[in-house]
């Protein structure tokens, strides 16, 4: 299927090629002719490679960026329409052997409170998370071998699934562990997870080992050729991120989009998300100590380059970010955000939910699911609880043909609204529920397919009948 020594990291994040090509971004990053050029290769619609998305970067030409931002948005509208996927993060444990600087998680932190849940605990997390209304979870959990064996988190995973209280059910759980073994890898895909997640922190191989001083987490390699392994262990659907703030925001933009050419020419599938997290305060980390730290304007603008690049991928925005910063990336092309979120673990079964020092990082953004959900719909966004592709098989290649074509939203859009309405039956609030029937009534309206805006109408009744889990 691949061959192995194209998995190398050194061969796909190539140091030299990278600097190479910040020096020529540096060097065109004002020839207008050049720059045009790669706005109209970027009006196709097909991404762009790293070097010519590295231009556009480093330009500071206002006209040339305000046209980024509109083809980013162009771009997300084509792909993904206006919906918005919500989801959430499940910590299940903080224990962690890795001495990682930026996380207070590492393992020579002695005043972090550390907890790993119990099955039982985990039931109760995922009880107040259905009670919110998510249908999607993240599960989270620090590098220990003892506490966090692959053993554990299977078992929760199987938890997580087998928890059904009222109309709650949790059908997708993405899965954002530490790098791990093939085998590993087989077995997540068996408990049929959904995404498998993993941050790389730094492309900067020399500021990564600095950064990880101690820890199975050093291995820079082993780390960053993770993605492969987890595809040859089955796994359809990876996700990748970079850790804004460690290292020069122009040095991981050009490595992240270097990566998803790697998984696209090897794996015949590029990323199907890419996160987009910045350094934020927790206990004993101060983000002020990392010189890489980067302004919300030029966050923006790497989130619409993200879009452009890779025009198939799913953009994630998590609660790292305040509601002012969200609303301002939305329309630039993120797709999936999270919603309601707690960072610390076991923090949603407590009624108050306080963060405290068990928490990875510091929450920005915290108002109630139901309070993003209404805001976003103010927004003219649709918010989607959909998990459809997943349990339709639609994953990997099968997704990303759809995807490429841009006929991924005859099933996402349908699929947003009948989620959105079992949310408004079962959770949302008066005022939630009124836009949200009002938004319903438009979406339909404008469903081009007679056939499916019919069946989506027919569904519609079925979910305010008592149904559940009608899907596309």
């Amino acid at each position: 299927m691949y061959n192995k020594e194209s998995m190398k990291a050194e061969e796909f994040i190539n140091h030299e090629e990278i600097m190479e090509t910040l020096a020529y971004a540096d060097a065109h990053k004002d020839d207008k002719v050049l720059l045009r050029e790669i706005l109209d290769k970027a009006r196709e619609r097909k991404g762009l490679g790293h070097r010519d998305a590295s231009v556009l970067l480093a330009c500071e030409d206002e006209e040339i960026i305000a046209e980024c931002y509109k083809l980013a948005e162009e771009i997300k509208q084509d792909y993904y329409g206006n919906r918005i996927v919500l989801f959430a993060p499940l910590y299940l444990s903080n224990y962690c052997v890795n001495g990682c600087l930026y996380c207070p998680y590492h393992g020579t932190n002695k005043n972090i409170r550390r907890v790993k849940l119990t099955q039982e605990q985990i039931r109760d997390e995922v009880i107040a998370l259905q009670d919110m209304g998510h249908k999607r979870l993240a599960i989270e959990a620090g590098e220990d071998p003892i506490n966090n064996s692959i053993e554990y988190i299977l078992e929760s995973i199987d938890t997580i699934y087998n928890i059904h209280h009222k109309n709650g059910a949790i059908r997708r759980i993405n899965v954002n562990i530490a790098a791990t073994t093939v085998e590993n890898y087989k077995k997540l895909k068996d408990a049929e997870i959904g995404t498998y997640i993993l941050f790389q922190e730094t492309y900067n191989k020399e500021s990564y080992l600095k950064l990880h001083p101690t820890g199975p987490k050093h291995d820079y390699d082993y780390h960053t050729e993770a993605m492969d392994r987890a595809m040859e262990g089955g796994i359809d659907d990876v996700g990748l991120g970079v850790l804004y703030g460690l290292e020069l925001y122009r040095y991981e933009f050009a490595g992240v989009l270097m990566h998803a050419e790697h998984l696209e020419a090897v794996q015949g599938v590029g990323p199907h998300t890419i996160s987009m997290p910045r350094v934020k305060r927790a206990d004993d980390i101060d983000p002020d100590e990392f010189d890489g730290g980067i302004s919300d304007e030029t966050f923006a603008k790497i989130c619409a380059l993200i879009r452009i690049a890779v025009p198939y991928t799913g953009m994630i925005i998590s609660t790292r970010e305040s509601q002012k910063v969200r609303e301002m990336v939305l329309p630039l092309g993120v797709s999936q955000i999270s919603g309601g979120s707690r960072t610390s673990v076991g923090g949603y079964a407590e009624e108050e939910a306080p963060e405290d020092n068990s928490s990875q990082f510091d929450v920005s953004d915290r108002r109630t699911l139901d309070e993003v959900v209404n805001w976003l719909m103010r927004l003219g966004y649709i918010p989607s609880f959909c998990t459809a592709c997943y349990r339709a098989g639609r994953t990997g290649d099968r997704f990303m043909e759809l995807c490429k074509n841009m006929q991924i939203l005859n099933c996402c859009h349908p699929n947003a609204l009948l989620t959105l309405k079992e949310y408004l039956e079962d959770y949302a609030s008066e005022d939630t529920r009124r836009i949200g029937m009002e938004m319903i009534q438009k979406e339909i309206a404008v469903i081009p397919n007679e056939k499916v805006r019919q069946k989506t109408a027919d569904y519609l009744n079925d979910i305010v009948a008592g149904g559940r889990d009608f899907r596309f």
